[in-house]
């Protein structure tokens, strides 16, 4: 399958955004570059034709260098001699600025050329000239050029170096421009490595910085990588949203180069749905702009995404030809990832077709590239992390060291004016006493707050034993009672055996009360006075109603009631499997107890966000807006009777609550006497193989 990769950022900044750095202008397009081109070209030729001048002259080189900004895009030839000439003469007067905008010119001349190492040569040079009384925006953009740069070399680890040192930069200047643009290429940079979740966190935060900015440009590139990004994590809802915000943004100002990607992101979108085609009219779209283009690299995505498009329409014939000129390009351009995608869908269209000589080929081959892409990204995602780390001790350690000189700072201060000052030492025992009493009065002060803390603690365990207690004494010894009046009465020939018999059916019923009553309330009993530990994994919430209707389905039958698992998909929550099971036995329970014969229960869940939300419905008695509030709250102990006098108390309500809340999630109660109760409860979703620490 083809790996899109989303455009990158860094060409969003050498095509829209660096003119801007020094003009305020976004250029839309093609034309309105060439007019910039002429109007600068027009400003040169006046200043030559005024008298007194001198190619040294600071203007005319500002001048010149604003001009191969331009022609980086249009005339690399054009760039070199322009960059040579801006260099030499700024060399030639020692013009600080000049010098360093020479620097950055050759810089971008070979970053187009594609010889990034030379490059990041030339941008270090840039970067290390005295820079005494330049603007800190010159060097922020010199830094975003060379993490750019280590970003097409593949060096992870020194691009998120360099960025993050931006991003301080960016943030110190308030540069919110470039700090949109630097936290979009970290986010790009995770995405390459597949990590999606930290990927979105950094796209969050540039579509924040975009709507401070204002500009609907920056912020459509940005919903068009996010687009890519979700279509990768199959939330395809949240794709399509996003990329049809780029495509009208540039439909508008006819952006060519993002719009092609946006229609091919639209393509991939349904090609992954199967939609095929859909999928085709939107890559057919992305085609056509790509014939006024020159992005080899989006090409390669597009011409493969064609070719599955056509093998899905089983159109075999056209799905080899486009990927044939897919794997071309890619081998042209050396792309690796190209190749190995291209590969992958010639060896499907080989083996579909009984060509299995080229089919082994082509399989041979992309596992070949697929292995060295493999040991590339682990080095890359590895280098990553230690890069982040490196760079966080750094700038903890370089915050220690400011905090000791600022310290060694205080202490001669404070030292001279003791010398100078004859009631220092006074005024020092002074602050001195004061200090201690302060310290006192805060020793005294946490200590009575432990102590009301404590105080607090022995009521809740007062409160604890008092309920203990009361459930022990009200809702068991009622029921063992009976039965031992029962056994008495039976012993002392009282009642006969065949008496003895009709009560077993209500003896068994009082049994699994009890029981049940005692499962709760060792359960709750532990988590009251022990803490017991809640250890969450994922697990199945289909599973775990399907054992419970099972446990229950003999009370079920005997009042001809039906439980209903309406749960799809087997959704997965992130929680303790054993607290929640005993939640969803209590629900269950309970509604059993309050349906009346004939009834219907129905177990669902819903989709709500990041939890799932399960629900437990009942045709029973339901219960008045009293009820609903006393019977999920800490303290409350109500004993209720069920729709056949089944014996029942708050207490597997009170459990419930504690576990869910234990487990992250809240449960709740809709109910209306006469038509039934709906409980709610809240469960975190499966956590994410691709989820991260950050």
């Amino acid at each position: 399958m083809n790996t899109l990769i989303p455009k990158t950022v860094w060409k969003f900044i050498l095509k829209n955004i660096l003119f801007c750095m020094f003009f305020g202008i976004v250029l839309p397009s093609i034309h309105a570059q060439q007019q910039q081109i002429d109007s600068v070209s027009n400003i040169i030729r006046e200043l030559r034709l005024k008298e007194g001048f001198s190619e040294k002259d600071s203007s005319y080189i500002k001048a010149i260098i604003s001009l191969g900004q331009y022609y980086r895009f249009s005339n690399s030839d054009s760039l070199l001699t322009i960059s040579k000439k801006a260099l030499n003469l700024s060399i030639a007067t020692d013009y600080k600025y000049g010098i360093i905008e020479g620097y950055a010119l050759y810089g971008n001349y070979y970053s187009e050329k594609g010889k990034s190492a030379i490059a990041l040569e030339n941008y270090e040079k840039a970067l290390s000239i005295d820079r005494t009384g330049m603007k800190k925006s010159q060097e922020l953009d010199l830094i975003n050029n060379i993490a750019s740069e280590y970003g097409y070399l593949g060096d992870y680890s020194k691009a998120l170096s360099s960025y993050l040192k931006g991003i301080d930069l960016a943030t110190e200047i308030d540069d919110k421009f470039l700090l949109s643009i630097i936290n979009e290429n970290i986010a790009g940079l995770y995405t390459s490595q597949k990590d999606y979740a930290q990927a979105l966190k950094f796209y969050e935060k540039t579509v924040a910085i975009n709507e401070e900015i204002g500009e609907e440009i920056p912020s459509a590139q940005t919903f068009s990588n996010m687009a890519w990004t979700y279509s990768q994590m199959k939330r395809f809802d949240y794709a399509m949203f996003n990329v049809n915000k780029g495509i009208s943004v540039f439909e508008k100002h006819q952006i060519l180069d993002w719009l092609a990607f946006a229609y091919e992101v639209k393509g991939r979108i349904y090609l992954d749905q199967k939609k095929y085609k859909w999928a085709l009219y939107w890559y057919e779209q992305s085609n056509l702009i790509h014939d006024k283009i020159d992005d080899k690299r989006g090409q390669i995505d597009m011409l493969n995404g064609i070719s599955q498009t056509y093998l899905g329409l089983e159109k075999d014939s056209l799905a080899m030809v486009y990927a044939k000129k897919g794997y071309a390009v890619a081998n042209a351009i050396n792309s690796i990832n190209g190749q190995k995608d291209c590969a992958n869908t010639l060896y499907k269209i080989s083996k579909k077709n009984n060509d299995y000589t080229n089919a082994l080929l082509y399989h041979e081959l992309h596992k070949k590239l697929t292995d060295s892409l493999a040991r590339d990204d682990n080095k890359k995602s590895l280098s990553l992390l230690k890069a982040k780390l490196n760079y966080e001790k750094q700038k903890e350690l370089l915050i220690e060291e400011n905090e000791k000189v600022l310290a060694k700072q205080r202490i001669i201060i404070y030292s001279t004016l003791s010398i100078v000052l004859i009631l220092g030492a006074i005024m020092f025992l002074v602050v001195r006493s004061q200090n201690m009493q302060k310290r006192l009065n805060r020793k005294l002060n946490h200590k009575t707050i432990l102590i009301q803390k404590r105080e607090i603690e022995l009521n809740e365990i007062n409160k604890t034993k008092n309920k203990l207690f009361s459930i022990i004494g009200h809702d068991l010894r009622g029921p063992i009672g009976a039965l031992q009046e029962l056994l008495r009465m039976f012993s002392n020939g009282d009642i006969k055996k065949e008496e003895l018999n009709s009560f077993i059916p209500k003896l068994k019923s009082d049994v699994d009360n009890v029981f049940f009553t005692l499962n709760n309330l060792l359960s709750w009993g532990q988590s009251q006075m022990n803490g017991s530990l809640t250890k969450p994994k994922n697990f199945s919430i289909t599973n775990l109603v399907d054992r419970n209707i099972k446990l229950l389905s003999e009370m079920a039958e005997n009042k001809s009631i039906k439980i209903i698992n309406h749960i799809k998909d087997a959704p997965n929550a992130w929680a303790d499997q054993n607290q929640i099971d005993i939640v969803i036995r209590n629900l269950i329970s309970n509604s059993l107890k309050f349906t009346p014969e004939n009834g219907l229960i129905t177990i669902s869940t819903v989709d709500d966000g990041n939890h799932w939300k399960v629900q437990v419905k009942d045709t029973g008695v339901g219960m008045t807006l009293d009820m609903q509030e006393k019977i999920l709250s800490d303290y409350s102990n109500v004993t209720t009777y069920g729709t056949n006098n089944e014996k029942g108390t708050g207490l597997g309500l009170s459990l419930c609550r504690e576990m869910v809340e234990k487990n992250n999630g809240k449960i709740w109660v809709d109910s209306k006497v006469n038509k039934g109760s709906i409980f709610y409860f809240t469960l975190p979703k499966e956590r994410s193989k691709y989820k991260q620490a950050g």
